[in-house]
């Protein structure tokens, strides 16, 4: 059989997901929507506006919940042991790769990574090892705070992401490395913006004209929060997405290679069994 006939390349997924946590990821997700987004989801009139200042904390401490709550439902649908030790490895080293952009215009090489480990161990996979390697970055760095749940579920979603887009089984080579670097520009900027959304209710509305303010209109808070991004993260999501497009189109080829050849010799999907020890 020559290579141009070869049935395409079936994809090795380290966690399966089930209903259950299909379930919980919406169910998760939406919440996380409300926690981003309830500025502009709650009119001015609501109850929710009167505690602008408490919301912030009220849904990160939900977060906290319900990620753990999502990662124990996909932990159910076959985290095993091999899993375990490359969610390890892979949150481990882009813990590690973090620090290394910090503080510096938004270059951080591990949204390379997200993108490429989300694509190859597809979307439960990602979303695990998006959630776990913020956290773990935050343990290293000190950058534990009420922002760290929001970073944890737009990291899951950031990482999901590319285990979701098409041709997993088929689609390789050149075309495959720019469809990942196009959904990792565009998801650097997603990552920043719903990131804004999280710390720009902490901003005093008598402190700038660009804060959040709970008795104006949706149309004033979209225009204050449009300049707050202009204003405060412009420059670090082009970094980021820039960074992100650079590593993908240069070092995507090899790196997809090799982890997909560490998930063949895990076989992932192969009960592990232990034999009799030698006499």
């Amino acid at each position: 059989m020559t290579a141009a006939s070869a049935p395409p390349e079936r994809r090795t997924r380290a966690i399966r997901l089930g209903p259950r946590s299909w379930l919980a990821l919406v169910l998760v997700s939406a919440v996380g929507v409300a926690g981003f987004g309830w500025p502009f989801l709650a009119p001015p009139e609501s109850a929710l506006n009167a505690h602008a200042q408490d919301a912030p904390w009220l849904f990160a401490g939900l977060l906290v919940l319900l990620v753990a709550v999502v990662a124990a439902t996909i932990s159910e649908s076959g985290l095993g042991p091999k899993a375990v030790a490359m969610l390890g490895v892979l949150a481990a080293t882009g813990a590690a790769l973090r620090p290394l952009g910090a503080g510096t215009a938004g270059l951080e090489p591990m949204f390379f990574l997200m993108v490429l480990s989300g694509r190859v161990l597809g979307p439960g996979f990602g979303f695990t090892l998006g959630s776990v390697t913020m956290f773990a970055s935050a343990l290293l760095t000190g950058g534990v705070g009420p922002w760290l749940p929001f970073q944890m579920l737009a990291m899951g979603w950031f990482t999901m992401g590319a285990g979701l887009l098409p041709g997993p089984d088929r689609l390789r080579g050149r075309a495959e490395v720019v469809l990942l670097a196009v959904y990792g520009f565009l998801a650097a900027f997603a990552y920043g913006t719903v990131m804004n959304m999280a710390g720009w209710p902490f901003m005093s509305a008598l402190a700038s004209d660009i804060a959040f303010s709970p008795d104006a209109s949706l149309a004033t808070n979209l225009a204050r929060f449009l300049a707050y991004c202009l204003a405060t993260s412009l420059g670090w999501d082009l970094g980021r997405a820039a960074v992100t497009v650079v590593l993908t189109l240069t070092l995507g080829t090899p790196v997809l290679k090799a982890l997909r050849r560490a998930t063949r010799r895990a076989a992932f999907e192969a009960p592990v069994t232990f034999g009799a020890a030698p006499r």
